[in-house]
């Protein structure tokens, strides 16, 4: 009966409610598309003209929160005990960090973001003329700020909260257990569930949806290579091999099947990498990414804070605001993945490997691939910026096609989206399991197919409803409330890291004056 009632313990309410307002939202975009498309766009619509303000404050004070944690004398507190040791690898630790989430969106947006704002400059700066030198630049840094450290702030915080109550103060694996030095450890079960629930829709709805923009992506990446057809045919025999693949690797474990395809991402991801580099314009490039990290910086605090309100424009909604909301709204499924695999991290290893490893890889990525499309815009006479313009799936292969050996790159390209895939399915039907059944750290392989099944054909729904940008605009929603939630999780974890350092402090004086005591008492007994 015992082992009964543990296989299926998430058969509970926050399992239920959430999965059927899920299943909802899959009818909804299925039956009438438009109609949720419409809807999303509204509520979204009202929320970043009235709320994007606070987007932009809220992730600049995560940043300052997370860095001030980390150079503070609370930095070298470790995540599970001081004798704990990190379980994995500095390099497949960042692997796996890597491709837990966003690696699949730099892949995405590496070459079509840059090349964007290249043929539409920001309205910032005056009239820059688009496809210029200025044009280049300004994109260029603009893309680094969009996809930098702003990204992970939110990651990076709800990871190390998670971490933290878990392995310091043994809570479970649940965002509603982050704010209990605040709203108390015992009780509160409504307020509880609503926040383990809104935790889960978001990550479900967030992974379904970037799933359909990756399938879409390879879908044109193999019509580009093999001319094979773009549809609604070839999107679904991609999502049912993929689905086949996450599965096999959920069923094998989070030491074996996550870990093992982590790495082979990132070790993709730095063959292309440097292949593109010696292939393409190699000073060009360089040169590229020292200046675009030098304005990065320069104009960092300037653009965290910036607005567009007296141009009457939307460009900080459609990007910064937009970008920030998805982060929030993925930040339980990354966040709780990230924890997961964290134990034995100190709090400055763990700020510093979140926050700051996966975006300088990132921005090394648009650096190589946006400056390469840039270049050959600008000086060989391709017209990459158009072909984004129509469509941003074919940003990566139209670059890729000008380039000496680019059908080989291209096969590689399409092999790294597969793999970023199939890691991002999998660790977010382990990090579901874990939320939907109580925080068990270990959910049982039937909740881990479920939500896998579910986010598989959440994400065919809406391709062939062609619902997608719908529910994407509506997963963002839920950033808002969220955002209130980590908020408070923040309080949370700064008051009970508080005690737990005092209190370690004390403890170390009782043992030092325990010792002065027995040196004293041995030197007494010697006279």
């Amino acid at each position: 009966m015992d082992k009964k009632q543990t296989k299926w313990k998430f058969m509970n309410k926050v399992f239920w409610v959430s999965f059927t307002i899920i299943f909802v939202f899959a009818l909804w975009g299925g039956l009438a598309p438009e109609a949720l498309a419409s809807q999303a766009e509204n509520i979204y619509g009202f929320i970043a003209n009235t709320f994007g303000w606070f987007y932009l404050v809220f992730v600049l004070f995560l940043i300052l929160f997370n860095f001030y944690l980390a150079f503070s004398k609370y930095g070298k507190i470790r995540l599970g005990g001081d004798d704990v040791k990190p379980k994995y690898p500095l390099f497949t630790w960042i692997a796996m960090l890597f491709s837990c989430g966003f690696g699949v969106s730099i892949v995405f947006w590496g070459v079509a973001e840059p090349m964007t704002h290249f043929g539409t400059p920001p309205p910032f700066d005056g009239n820059i003329e688009p496809e210029s030198a200025e044009a280049a630049r300004v994109a260029m840094w603009n893309a680094f700020f969009n996809n930098g450290i702003h990204q992970w702030a939110s990651f990076t915080f709800v990871g190390l909260a998670l971490s933290y109550f878990i392995y310091r103060q043994d809570e479970r694996s649940l965002i509603s257990d982050t704010m209990n030095s605040v709203i108390g450890s015992t009780g509160k079960k409504p307020l509880r569930n609503t926040i383990d629930i809104i935790a889960i829709i978001a990550t479900v709805m967030g992974v379904a949806t970037t799933l359909g923009l990756s399938v879409l992506q390879i879908n044109s990446g193999l019509g580009s290579v093999f001319n094979a057809p773009a549809g609604g045919t070839t999107q679904l025999i991609i999502v049912v091999v993929m689905f086949v693949f996450f599965m096999l690797s959920t069923l094998s474990g989070l030491d074996r099947g996550i870990k093992y395809l982590s790495n082979a991402n990132l070790g993709i991801a730095l063959f292309l990498m440097i292949a593109v580099l010696l292939i393409g314009p190699t000073g060009f490039i360089l040169d590229t990414i020292t200046m675009g990290i030098g304005d990065y910086l320069q104009n960092f605090f300037q653009a965290s804070l910036r607005l567009d309100q007296y141009n009457e424009g939307t460009w900080v909604q459609d990007w910064p605001v937009y970008y920030w909301a998805w982060t929030i709204a993925w930040a339980p499924f990354v966040g709780m993945f990230v924890a997961r695999i964290s134990k034995g991290r100190t709090v400055r290893e763990f700020v510093l490997g979140v926050m700051v490893a996966p975006p300088f890889i990132g921005l090394i990525w648009i650096g190589i691939f946006g400056g390469t499309a840039v270049n050959l815009d600008l000086f060989h006479g391709t017209d990459i910026a158009a072909a984004v313009a129509e469509d941003e799936t074919t940003a990566l292969f139209s670059m890729l096609e000008n380039l000496p050996l680019g059908p080989i790159l291209s096969i590689l390209s399409i092999c790294l989206l597969f793999t970023f895939l199939v890691t991002s399915a999998d660790s977010a039907t382990f990090v579901l399991g874990m939320m939907s059944s109580n925080g068990d750290t270990n959910p049982s392989v039937v909740v881990k197919i479920v939500w896998g099944t579910l986010i598989a054909a959440l994400a065919i729904i809406l391709i062939l409803s062609a619902g997608l940008e719908g529910l994407q605009t509506a997963s963002l929603i839920g950033a808002l409330p969220f955002s209130i939630v980590l908020f408070i999780s923040c309080l949370s974890l700064l008051k009970s890291i508080r005690e737990d350092y005092r209190e370690a402090r004390l403890e170390e004086e009782r043992k030092r004056h325990l010792k002065i005591q027995k040196q004293i008492e041995d030197y007494n007994s010697d006279d």
